[in-house]
């Protein structure tokens, strides 16, 4: 399963570099080319079947990984029965990475807005984004609500574990079982879903940030609190600290991410209403200065 990740991460990664030529080929410079202007002009026709195939990529990278977990039946915890050969874990996994993929792209939007002190998009695209977001978000807690009962009920007894053993141990209580599904799931899915919320720059900031912890932490409890756990009698509590060449390797992609942001933010045009929403803003400050005059 993971050399299946690995290789969908990598062709992905390879779509995601196609479909990101048309932004460079924009560059006021580059379209001063003819040649360009020809490539991105076919290249155009390929974005749909292009789409598709990014999209495919995710959803199988996401299930796959979901799915390692849902398998391992040496790990009570993270074993989940399901559909054919497919754990639920599988399909929780490709709808919580969407549920948040449109609040991560709201969230860095509205940081970028805050950073460069100008307006990219129009309020309502962040609107829609939030909506979008708590609609999946809520089909995704549903859903997990449902497995988590079916394992605490079913799945865990029948492997001869009772489930609150799991929660027995230090940091791992019960709590944190609340925070993912409650905390940092049901309740930004409603803030998202309410319209008098989402109108409001702050509850719609909060809410995303609060979506995108919570599937963080979905994915902590899915891989470290699965393997901390001990389910032998004569196994140990496991503890794990990354070291400062892990987290040095972890931190370079993050800073990786960000200048290929901001060099793209710089250099290219990532948004197109930019300009439009730039000259509504002067025109206001221009009409009493134009109505003095006269």
């Amino acid at each position: 399963m993971l050399t299946e990740v690995t290789f969908c991460i990598t062709c992905y990664l390879t779509v995601l570099l196609i479909e990101y030529l048309p932004i460079v080929l924009k560059n006021r410079k580059l379209r001063q080319v003819p040649s360009f202007l020809v490539f991105e002009f076919e290249l155009h026709k390929l974005i749909y079947v292009l789409a598709g195939v990014g999209t495919f990529l995710s959803f199988f990278h996401q299930g796959s990984l979901g799915g390692l977990y849902g398998v391992l039946r040496g790990h009570p915890f993270a074993f989940r029965e399901g559909l054919a050969v497919w754990p639920t874990t599988f399909f929780l996994f490709i709808i919580s990475a969407a549920a948040v993929g449109p609040s991560f792209v709201l969230l860095t939007t509205w940081l970028v807005e805050k950073i460069s002190r100008k307006r990219l998009v129009r309020p309502e695209v962040l609107r829609l984004l939030g909506r979008i977001s708590g609609l999946l978000l809520a089909v995704y807690v549903l859903l997990k609500t449902v497995d988590t009962l079916v394992w605490i009920n079913r799945t865990s007894p029948g492997s001869g574990f009772p489930a609150a053993e799991y929660y027995s141990w230090r940091p791992f209580g019960t709590w944190i079982l609340f925070a993912e599904i409650v905390l940092f799931g049901l309740v930004p899915a409603l803030i998202l879903l309410a319209p008098k919320l989402r109108a409001r720059t702050g509850w719609l900031v909060s809410a995303a940030a609060m979506a995108c912890f919570g599937v963080a932490l979905n994915r902590y409890v899915q891989t470290v609190q699965t393997l901390a756990l001990p389910t032998l009698s004569f196994d140990k509590f496991l503890s794990y600290y990354p070291s400062w060449q892990e987290t040095g390797t972890f931190l370079a992609v993050v800073a990786y991410g960000v200048l290929v942001y901001s060099f793209s933010f710089r250099y290219f045009q990532l948004f197109p209403e930019e300009r439009e929403l730039k000259a509504e803003v002067k025109q206001p400050e221009e009409l009493p200065e134009l109505v003095g005059r006269y």
